[in-house]
């Protein structure tokens, strides 16, 4: 016996996309016809459950004083009601579908307007278009129900003509948070229901256009472009600049500029019908797969790209038009030429800018079904034929809102949705209504149904092994391009490996390059904490800070990780050879020649320029190389190192850009470092009772500890091993290889002992034996501390012996130490941001300085940053620190350990001592959060060291 029946909200489980909307057209901005936006303050209630209240809001008439209002577009758990969720993949409801909770959030929105003057309500028809909702909607338009659906991140339009009135008009729209809907949105995000993308009112006069398709093709050969506008409705097409006037459905041929996201060459037309004129910007670019390539315009692409989430830490997924363009500028700044919208299509004016600017994109469909994976995929609704409509719904949808866009280049059925019937019938109806792009899925390992071979996380063996064709696969597949549309997860410090892989990219023409997962880190601005993550806001399932993620911070502030992947995929590659006197420049573009570019030298002696100038380079063709000869070395005014620069600077200012913007940059040595002689002099001096003195130092005579360097007082120094473990060290759960941030641990590297054997003041020297071991474990590391002075500075020598069986990498190895006073932060040496073994391709050599506070890294989840690579010498609190070789440099406010148990930002709390490491060795990065970890030739190994510092009070 049931006790459940059929109520009005049963469309929430309704595995249908929906009923009462319009069949899906392109989206365009703007036309000379009237529009009104209905974004703003709208009247709001929340309900627990989806049938808690009645459907009465929706009449005229109905008093909505006593409700809240929330901003539209916006989510209303980010407006103080209810929580927002994070889940990776997990649902955050039983899984029974298309079933979903009875506490069901509910939303209940309304809004009341008045038509401007002069809307024509008895001759034109009218659309109402709602442009993302999550999860599901039912609307209502003066107390009429005209329909309910369900794809969150797509558009839904509604005939309202005969139901508008010229002024008291009521909308009234129920949004369930969730739905059947929400099996097919298991997107690795934060849940977040609402009314997120604008609600507009639009105007369709009489034989206004209805749908149309842009085809504008490039052919290569000949330079010609040709165009062709289908429209429903009858009409012309003029694009002035090229002397085009034809009638639509008419092609028309003629010499164009090619479209491509080095060159984004746009042409700007106009459609007109008997009732509408609609703008249309034209790229005229032909997608291929030709050769086993994808090609656009007859030459093969290399993807620099990113996986970009919408987001905004205040306003989720609300985004406005100038926070898009600040990701496409930040984007085109940092050499990205491409973008994957993870994992379903952006608000539609995103894709207007990646015309604009240049961007190569794949849109993806909004569909995944990742929590299957706990079922072993079992009832996954995209292997169910009764989910079959709701998936060709959503594809149609992406491809009829977005198919006029030349920026995209390859339609992506979704993500991690298992394999089924369903994704082959999204691929048979994309491959039928648009011939002119690809098709990409990275969940059809044998590519039946998909036209490139995609993978995520594949670790650089593996990657180099496709690149060689020895992977095996269907005969389809190994005829097919590749690329990894995710790698380089930027959890935190990382990713490392970025520059190993595209030197992995650039050998193989198979290879087509990749997407970094991902853009932004998702966190949620918050007074507690700063920023917010997973299980901040009480979830039941949560996966943590794994939403953090992304190259730039929440505030759009680029990380290290960005910085560091501009400079390993740069267009333009600076090879110096310094014997000979030139250096090597090679275009790295695919299309673009580098007339766009200045190119200018600069001398360093000691880190800092002498002398700079500019440099004649040709305008090479892609994929071209020029010797390009230097001018003579300018006399040396001082002594020590010596080093060329050079740098491919904008020439002009850009739409993305401005003069001067760094594009690349190369550096090459001329002569090596000349350490400063040190030559050890008197040796310590043991007082009864008191300190040992050496030179300008003193000793604890019963430790031997360093107390002193003249003025400047030193606290604690020692050896230490530990690192705060990045998210890359912990790796994620779910991983077989080795993660060694949980061995770390195990072995007790966190917590290592230090046994004093032996304090022995003698000769020339103070020489302090120990052997520092974790507690619980027989292996340790027998260290020898020797301290001696030539009368004015101190130097130390550390030499390091491994003891018993290491099965481990170290994660660090140098000394630490506190200083009671320091601010200013000076060094010769890499920068002028952090860097790690495998993420220092951007690490400059140079004279830098920064504050104590500047160099920290703020990591959502804090953990180990701001090491400063081939240290040369530093200034800081009083002391001037030379090494023996370079160091890594890192000084904080907080110790290491206080780093390691920290949650949040506000969890570090800055002490009256800096603690300054200096690092002999630092192990690598990698990429193990979500991909493969550190490379062998980066994993710091316990083995024999010997390693010094000159110590010298310059306060």
């Amino acid at each position: 016996m049931s006790f459940r029946s059929a109520t009005a909200v049963d469309y929430v489980e309704d595995v249908s996309p929906g009923s009462g909307a319009l069949p899906p057209r392109a989206w365009y901005p703007a036309s000379d016809a009237t529009s009104l936006s209905l974004n703003g303050g709208w009247r709001f209630r929340l309900s627990p459950t989806a049938d808690a209240e009645d459907d009465s809001f929706a009449e005229p008439g109905y008093d909505a004083g006593g409700w809240a209002e929330v901003s539209v577009p916006g989510h209303w758990v980010l407006q103080g009601h209810g929580a927002p969720i994070y889940t990776n993949h997990l649902y955050p409801f039983p899984v029974d579908p298309p079933r979903v909770p009875t506490e069901n959030p509910t939303g209940d929105h309304l809004r009341f307007f008045d038509l401007p003057e002069g809307w024509d309500l008895a001759d034109a028809g009218t659309v109402l278009r709602f442009d993302g909702v999550e999860s599901c909607a039912r609307v209502w338009l003066n107390g009429t129900d005209i329909g309910e659906f369900k794809g969150s991140r797509l558009p839904h339009e509604f005939a309202v003509g005969h139901l508008l009135r010229p002024a008291g008009n009521v909308l009234a729209v129920r949004v369930h948070q969730w739905s059947a809907g929400s099996y097919l949105e298991d997107q690795d995000q934060w849940w977040l229901p609402g009314i997120f993308r604008d609600v507009t009112l639009l105007h369709r006069p009489a034989g206004s256009v209805l749908d149309f398709f842009v085809h504008a093709s490039y052919d290569h050969v000949t330079g010609a472009g040709t165009l062709r506008v289908d429209s429903d409705a009858d009409g012309r097409v003029t694009v002035p600049e090229l002397g085009i006037d034809i009638a639509t459905g008419e092609p028309a041929t003629v010499p164009v500029e090619a479209w491509t996201a080095e060159t984004p060459r746009l042409y700007d037309g106009v459609l007109a019908t008997e009732g509408e004129r609609v703008p249309l910007r034209i790229g005229f670019r032909t997608v291929e797969l030709a050769e086993g390539l994808i090609k656009v315009n007859g030459r093969p692409v290399l993807f620099k790209g990113v996986n970009r989430h919408e987001w905004h830490p205040e306003r989720g997924r609300a985004l406005d038009l100038e926070t898009m363009r600040a990701d496409v500028l930040l984007m085109k700044r940092h050499n990205i030429n491409a973008v994957r919208t993870s994992h379903y299509p952006p608000h539609p004016a995103f894709l207007d800018l990646c015309d604009e600017y240049g961007l190569w994109v794949i849109d993806e469909c909004d569909l995944e079904t990742h929590g299957f994976t706990e079922q072993a995929w079992r009832d996954n609704p995209v292997d169910d034929d009764h989910w079959t409509p709701a998936l060709l719904d959503r594809a149609a949808r992406m491809v009829e809102r977005d198919k006029n866009h030349p920026s995209v280049v390859i339609w992506s059925l979704g993500n991690e949705a298992g394999t089924g019937r369903g994704l082959t019938a999204m691929a048979e109806w994309i491959h039928g209504r648009d011939t002119s792009r690809l098709v990409h899925y990275e969940g059809d390992i044998d590519c039946r149904d998909t036209d490139v071979y995609s993978r995520m996380y594949a670790d650089h063996a593996e990657v180099e092994r496709i690149g060689r064709g020895l992977d095996g696969g269907t005969h389809k597949r190994r005829q097919l391009p590749f690329i990894l549309c995710e790698y380089g997860h930027a959890m935190g410090n990382g990713p490392g490996g970025l520059a190993d892989y595209q030197r992995i990219f650039e050998s193989y023409d198979r290879l087509q390059g990749g997407f970094i997962w991902e853009w932004i880190d998702h966190g949620i601005k918050d007074d507690r904490y700063g920023y917010a993550y997973g299980g901040d806001f009480g979830e039941e399932l949560h996966d943590g800070n794994f939403v953090c993620d992304g190259l730039v911070f929440p505030d759009r502030r680029p990380s290290p990780g960005l910085v560091e992947y501009k400079k390993v995929i740069e267009p333009v590659r600076v090879d110096g050879d310094a014997a000979a006197g030139t250096v090597r420049v090679t275009n790295r573009y695919d299309f673009a020649d580098l007339s766009a570019l200045d190119f200018e030298w600069s001398y360093q002696v000691g880190g800092e320029t002498v002398e700079s100038g500019s440099l004649a380079v040709p305008a090479l063709a892609p994929g071209e190389s020029a010797e390009v000869k230097l001018p003579e070395p300018p006399v040396a005014t001082g002594s020590g190192e010596t080093q060329w620069t050079v740098r491919a600077l904008l020439a002009a200012d850009t739409a993305w850009g401005p003069r001067g913007h760094v594009v690349a940059w190369g550096q090459f040595p001329v002569s090596g470092r000349q350490l400063t002689s040190f030559a050890a002099s008197a040796g310590p001096v043991v007082s009864d009772g008191g300190p040992i003195t050496l030179g300008p130092a003193a000793f604890d005579a019963r430790s031997g500890a360093l107390k002193t360097i003249g003025s400047v007082a030193v606290t604690g120094l020692r050896l230490d091993v530990w690192r705060a473990t990045t998210d890359n060290d912990d790796g994620a759960a779910w991983q077989s290889d080795i993660r060694y941030g949980a061995l770390w641990r195990k072995f007790g590297l966190h917590r290592m002992r230090h046994r004093l054997d032996a304090v022995e003041p003698a000769g020339d020297a103070l020489t302090v034996r120990t052997r520092v071991a974790p507690a619980a474990w027989e292996f340790g590391l027998v260290t020898v501390y020797r301290w001696t002075t030539d009368g004015s500075r101190l130097r130390l020598t550390v030499s390091v012996t491994p003891d018993g069986d290491w099965t481990v990498p170290l994660p660090r190895l140098g000394i630490r130490f506190g200083l009671s006073a320091a601010d200013r932060v000076r060094w010769f040496g890499g920068g002028p941001g952090e860097a790690y073994p495998d993420t220092k391709a951007a690490s400059a050599v140079g004279r830098w300085q920064s504050t104590v506070d500047d160099m920290q890294t703020p990591y959502l989840r804090p953990q180990e940053n701001g090491a400063r690579a081939d240290v040369r010498w530093a200034e800081i609190g009083g002391l001037r620190i030379e090494g023996d070789p370079e160091f890594w440099f890192t000084a904080r406010r907080w110790t290491t350990e206080q780093l390691d148990a920290a949650a949040h930002r506000t969890d570090l709390v800055a002490g009256d001592t800096v603690w300054v490491n200096l690092d002999h060795g630092q192990h690598g990065i990698g990429s193990q959060s979500c991909g493969p970890g550190v490379l062998p030739q980066y994993q710091l190994h316990a083995g024999p060291a010997e390693f010094s510092f000159v110590f010298a009070d310059i306060g």
